[in-house]
């Protein structure tokens, strides 16, 4: 079956739970939506309301960042929550599966990375609303029914799964890898309580209306867990200089101190967190490692990967600096 077959066959299935949820209503054409990560994503329009379809691709098992029943779940089980995220519309558990959301408005822009830039002003009060969302997310009961957590990842289980992706990019492409994993694994921290993650937390991946975060989407690998592993992944976000070759200077930006005293609501600090800091460049290391050596084998062709090397070498350098 080719895949625009397929992708008829989905439409038609949109459609049908839609007429019978809303008979006599409208249902449009999808339409492909840029930018999903995962996945097919589709916007689809049921009369004047909107929604987005998430779909598991023609061939592919529903696993990992393609397991859209997941996706749902956990944004069932956050609606009505003090966590802003779209409501689930419909769910078709038949393979391939998939479901809609409501349709966010909003604009997602990770400030040093993305165009179009922020206004400096703007950048920092979406930055400080979202510190505070997640602290409101790891709140989250992960008892809620339907969410179904699985068992939690402490900070041990988090190094070892990176620590394989990393060591599967070739030496050139990580100079001070070995030496970082190494430091890692010399002290790991005692684990906090798990909470609910996100995996992917930052401003990129929450859409909002002016400072207010209105939907924070890209559930692709939440997890349940320590909650430094969320923070020290979204404090990255806050310094140009992380990203050489790639990011931008955004004047008024909050440091990372900033960032953590409002996720804490002034609050004491948490505990050893240069070492998830650490931990956090570690893995954006070992992703960006993966893509290019993807490229390079011409299994999946982006130039634009080419631009790297520095900023995976500079993840690494000042991972080693912060472990002192």
């Amino acid at each position: 079956m080719s895949t625009a077959t397929q992708v008829q066959e989905l439409a038609a299935r949109v459609q049908d739970r839609f007429a019978r949820s809303r008979p006599g209503v409208r249902t449009g054409e999808l339409r492909t939506l840029p930018g999903g990560h995962s996945g097919l994503t589709y916007s689809v329009a049921v009369g004047d309301t909107k929604y987005v379809v998430k779909a598991v691709p023609p061939g592919r098992r529903p696993v990992g960042r393609n397991d859209v029943l997941r996706q749902a779940r956990v944004l069932a089980a956050l609606a009505g929550s003090d966590v802003p995220v779209p409501g689930v519309a419909a769910v078709d558990e038949s393979q391939p599966a998939w479901f809609a959301m409501d349709f966010a408005a909003g604009e997602a822009v990770e400030p040093v990375l993305d165009v179009p830039e922020l206004s400096a002003d703007l950048a920092r009060s979406r930055m400080l609303e979202i510190a505070s969302v997640l602290r409101r997310l790891h709140a989250t009961d992960i008892r809620t029914p339907g969410l179904d957590a699985p068992e939690p990842l402490d900070a041990a289980g988090e190094l070892e799964r990176w620590s394989r992706t990393l060591n599967a990019v070739p030496t050139e492409l990580r100079p001070g890898g070995e030496e970082l994993l190494e430091r890692l694994a010399e002290k790991v921290p005692e684990g906090l309580p798990p909470v609910l993650l996100h995996g992917d937390f930052r401003l990129g991946n929450v859409l909002c209306v002016g400072g207010r975060a209105v939907a924070v989407v890209d559930w692709e690998i939440w997890s349940v867990g320590d909650p430094r592993i969320d923070l020290g992944w979204f404090l990255l976000f806050a310094d140009h200089r992380n990203f050489p070759q790639l990011g931008r200077a955004v004047p008024g930006l909050p440091t990372e101190a900033e960032l953590l005293d409002a996720y804490g609501d002034g609050g004491p600090g948490l505990p050893d967190m240069d070492w998830f800091r650490a931990l956090g460049r570690m893995k954006m290391a070992a992703i960006m490692g993966h893509n290019l050596r993807r490229h390079r084998e011409g299994r999946h062709h982006d130039p634009d990967q080419e631009r790297l090397p520095p900023t995976i070498a500079a993840m690494i350098r000042t991972a080693l600096d912060i472990l002192g």
